[in-house]
């Protein structure tokens, strides 16, 4: 099946996991800290939810990476 997502869609995806990863937190507890439910981070991870400029931020600052480095 082909995916419905772009490249640059499926980057941020990938980034977005990768830096939740390497910020050692798992999809529960970056979700507490984001005051969010688990399927929030969970629907984002997967491509079902698009992040927005104000909750790109948040993940940013709560993972330790910049805007940019998600959108690269």
């Amino acid at each position: 099946m082909k995916s419905i997502h772009t490249k640059e869609q499926a980057s941020f995806i990938e980034r977005l996991k990768k830096a939740r990863n390497e910020a050692g937190l798992t999809q529960v507890e970056a979700a507490k800290k984001l005051k969010r439910g688990q399927p929030y981070i969970s629907k984002v991870e997967a491509g079902e939810l698009r992040v927005g400029v104000v909750e790109l931020n948040q993940f940013a600052k709560l993972y330790g990476k910049t805007v940019g480095y998600f959108l690269k």
